[in-house]
């Protein structure tokens, strides 16, 4: 099934999709507690049997299909790890470490942003980015997971595009703490959440085959498939779950894919092949099965100036 969140007159409200319409979800306007309790197919399904309350996806004003509690984005492909490192070593490329653990930062929660939502560059930004990725859903609480037992904790998928200043980012990460204001902005989601069962059939290898596209201003900009994932979505979960909990809502990132961002290219190519998003760019992902996002990158806010102590 595929659930989507739409704004209503009322606030938020859920629907299943039935081919080209939206039919709501009577009383529910959060996925996450759907999960929780296990309730949301059978709720889907009384939805589509009913039909109580229906209207056209292309009248509906979407919103992310969730907001997480937590997002973990981490890092699977590997040509894309590749090419981000020739930003900086220009031989380097994947490093060892990224076949030992999943690694992930934590982003941020309240950055979450709606699929077609305009998208402000970050404060200070001259090298703002995108990335294409696709999400897990947490649909039931664990710790301590092995990977066979994560595959069950899983409850469905989204697309994400995690917008990134680069420049802010690569900054930073000379104090070797890891990514934290170059990732502080928006990461928009896709509109359907699609239920694990959905994808099942297209499952090989560490993943799904499923087609990953991104463009800006309709230009192509890089192609891949899930299934290039060195690690798989059960994998993130169980390590996401090592020592503590993974609950329901959170948000696992694949990580971007191969040719899925601008520092990948920057790495591969230079910038001047590839400029850096500017106000008035348009930048449409797409994932089949998955649908995608389309968002407007506009003008930012100046940041504010701040000082160390004893410091002018």
């Amino acid at each position: 099934m595929k659930i989507i969140r739409r704004l209503s007159a009322n606030g938020p409200q859920l629907a299943v999709l039935d081919g080209e319409d939206l039919v709501d979800l009577p009383g529910a306007d959060d996925l996450i507690p759907l999960l929780d309790r296990g309730r949301l197919t059978d709720l889907a399904q009384r939805a589509l049997d009913r039909r109580q309350k229906v209207m056209a996806l292309a009248q509906a004003t979407l919103l992310a299909p969730l907001e997480p509690p937590t997002f973990r984005d981490f890092s699977t492909f590997p040509e894309h790890t590749a090419g981000v490192v020739k930003n900086l070593d220009p031989e380097g490329g994947v490093p060892e470490i990224f076949w030992e653990i999943p690694t992930f930062y934590f982003s941020n929660p309240y950055a979450i942003t709606g699929p077609h939502d305009n998208v402000p560059i970050s404060p200070g930004s001259q090298r703002f980015d995108f990335e294409l990725e696709v999400g897990a859903v947490v649909g039931k609480a664990g710790q301590d997971l092995t990977a066979e037992e994560a595959a069950e904790h899983i409850a469905g998928y989204v697309v994400i595009n995690d917008f990134s200043a680069r420049d802010v980012q690569f900054h930073e990460m000379q104090l070797k703490l890891g990514p934290a204001k170059g990732k502080d902005g928006a990461t928009a989601l896709g509109a359907f959440f699609v239920t694990a069962d959905e994808l099942a059939p297209r499952s090989t290898g560490s993943s799904f085959d499923l087609t990953m596209e991104v463009a800006v201003n309709g230009r192509t900009i890089g192609t891949d498939t899930l299934n290039h994932m060195a690690w798989s979505f059960p994998a993130l979960a169980a390590y996401a779950s090592r020592g503590t909990w993974i609950r329901p809502g959170d948000l696992l990132g694949s990580g971007t894919c191969q040719s899925g961002c601008l520092a990948e290219l920057w790495g591969r190519h230079g910038q001047e092949a590839y400029p850096a998003l500017e106000p008035g760019d348009l930048v449409t992902t797409t994932v089949e099965m998955l649908g995608g996002t389309e968002n407007r990158i506009v003008e930012g806010q100046a940041p504010q100036p701040i000082t160390p102590w004893g410091r002018s």
